[in-house]
């Protein structure tokens, strides 16, 4: 029911699972249109997206709330604008681990490893 995330030894944050993925950022919702009209007009409606326009998609940083997709939804409709595909993206609890705990501990490379790596 509830999840600690230990670093050093010492609880970093505790919580059930959503409210540690709600901690990071990271989450979003992804826009897919077929049509690249459409895509501009939303793109031009949604400045804040992240534009992809080989693969026609817009990324806006999102927590998921049903508030928030109904506004990004609600800013859709009254431009007439319909999205083929719309996917919430929230972060995993490797991504909270990861994010709580910092880098990981690997040994930084010596300047004579990293002249063999080349």
């Amino acid at each position: 029911d509830r999840i600690a995330v230990l670093n050093d030894g010492k609880i970093a944050a505790e919580g059930t699972a959503e409210e540690l993925k709600r901690l990071i950022p990271g989450g979003h919702v992804r826009l897919r249109f077929s049509d690249p009209d459409a895509y501009r007009h939303a793109s031009g409606t949604l400045t804040e997206a992240t534009r992809d326009d080989e693969a026609l998609t817009l990324q806006l940083p999102s927590d998921g709330t049903q508030r928030e997709l109904r506004s990004i939804l609600d800013r859709l409709d009254s431009a007439g604008i319909e999205a083929d595909e719309l996917t919430v993206h929230t972060p995993d609890l490797d991504d909270v681990f990861f994010a709580l705990t910092g880098p990981t501990n690997v040994p930084a490379q010596t300047d004579k490893a990293k002249e063999n790596a080349r």
